[in-house]
């Protein structure tokens, strides 16, 4: 090999690792922020600022991804226009969502597409975060405060108290929600090498930490995220087959956390108070059961004015203002999470209506992955626990970009099983030897 050569591989595989790096920074690391004001200015931006002008010169944009930002833009523009949004609220929204949704789609040409290097990648940086899960409860059951309390490295970060041992985990997160939601797909890895005593990355060890450390959470989006994995699992196998052993387990977990669990408990009736149709009471009702339904009811009123594009990224404070049920409320608290909504589902009904709806459940049925008995790879596997990710931030997670999320929706529409699929997710122009590139991406998108 030659110098030049050599030094061309080396720098090569510094690149790599840098974007490596990166990916793990903008997934993992979002409980520090730069500034606060006029909008929290994440770690991971800076990635985008740097790295995203490279990779445009070098990739090109995707067709897809521009329209549907061309036509979000548009709508967004007339909304603000229209006096049912701001432009530093569109503006904020619309940048970091668009920038984060073409910075993630070249990474995957960046990486050709090799959506299993891409999401083993994800494990590790998951069971390092359940590690250092781990090493929190330990140091807070004994009493050793820089083990369990970050906030000295963290400042959007804090101690969350609660669960069945004085501490709910939240690790590197900044509550113990976002654990629950990220490490949703890993919990699903772990927990089907457990069930299945197979082997796709990690060992039963490493299966055990995520496990334990997604239950120490103790978090509502966590006990959801156990029941969907158990769900996908048994429907992977066979429904028919496991029903008798699924219906009793789903039921027996149900039992055990609402019996032993006060804050599940609190949760699960003040949700179906809520919902039945009965009022809000002080001190009885769940404060975050409240802020959901709260959000709902301001979402199902903006909708019905603006159902076809919604009012507009960023807009969903603004129709919080005209509907809240909890405006009114001289107590601090119930007026959270009008930022994002509480769910991705009631913040896409409200601010993107029909069009962002459509779309988002279009990607979930159309590059869904089913297991195939004949087969042996794992993209179903990949499919599944993504899916299972999607569904919670669907619920329960209102942030468009937060800890990676556009990655594993274009992971889960990269990890589809044919040709067609993959490309209808080429740039518009690319490097010089497009054709080749084309080869490689339909060919790493197919292969096991």
């Amino acid at each position: 090999m030659s110098k030049r050569s050599s030094i061309r591989e080396i720098r090569k595989e510094r690149t790599y690792y840098a974007v490596v790096l990166a990916i793990f920074i903008s997934i993992f690391i979002n409980s520090y922020v730069f500034i606060k004001e006029p909008f929290e200015f994440y770690v991971g931006y800076l990635i985008y600022f740097f790295l995203l002008p490279g990779f445009i010169r070098k990739y090109g944009f995707n067709r897809n991804l521009v329209w549907i930002f061309a036509i979000l833009f548009v709508t967004g523009v007339f909304q603000v226009l229209s006096g049912n949004n701001t432009t530093a609220q569109f503006m904020k929204v619309f940048t970091g969502l668009a920038l984060s949704y073409f910075f993630y789609q070249s990474v995957f040409l960046e990486f050709d597409v090799d959506v299993d290097r891409l999401f083993k990648w994800y494990l590790k940086g998951a069971y390092i975060a359940a590690l250092i899960g781990i090493i929190q409860f330990i140091s807070f059951q004994i009493g050793f405060t820089p083990g369990y309390k970050y906030r000295w490295i963290f400042n959007k970060w804090g101690v969350i108290p609660g669960g069945n041992f004085g501490i709910r985990i939240n690790s590197i997160f900044g509550e113990p929600t976002y654990l629950a939601a990220t490490l949703s797909a890993a919990f699903f890895v772990a927990l089907h090498d457990i069930i299945r005593k197979a082997h796709y990355y990690f060992t039963k060890f490493q299966s055990v930490i995520v496990i334990l450390v997604y239950l120490l959470s103790f978090s509502g989006v966590g006990q959801v995220g156990i029941f969907l994995s158990v769900i996908f699992l048994a429907l992977s196998f066979g429904l028919a087959r496991y029903f008798v052993v699924v219906v009793p387990i789903f039921l027996g977990v149900f039992v055990i956390l609402y019996n032993n669990s006060r804050d599940f408990q609190e949760r699960y009736d003040s949700i179906v108070s809520l919902f039945s149709g009965k009022q809000f009471v002080l001190g009885e009702t769940h404060g975050s059961s409240f802020i959901l339904y709260n959000n709902y009811v301001v979402a199902t009123k903006n909708f019905e004015g603006n159902f076809l594009f919604g009012s507009g990224l960023g807009s969903h404070p603004i129709a919080f203002e005209k509907h809240s049920l909890a405006r009114h409320f001289k107590t601090h608290g119930f007026n959270l999470n009008s930022q994002d909504a509480n769910s991705m589902f009631l913040r896409l009904m409200s601010e993107t209506g029909l069009f962002g709806l459509v779309i988002f459940f279009y990607i979930i049925f159309r590059f869904y992955k089913r297991r195939e008995l004949e087969s042996s790879d794992y993209k179903w596997l990949i499919s599944n626990s993504i899916l299972v990710m999607m569904l919670l931030n669907l619920f329960r997670q209102g942030h468009y970009f937060l800890n990676g999320f556009p990655f594993f929706v274009l992971m889960y529409i990269y990890n589809a099983p044919s040709k067609e699929i993959v490309e209808e997710f080429l740039p518009i122009k690319g490097s010089d030897d497009e054709e080749a590139r084309k080869d490689r991406l339909s060919n790493s998108a197919i292969s096991p």
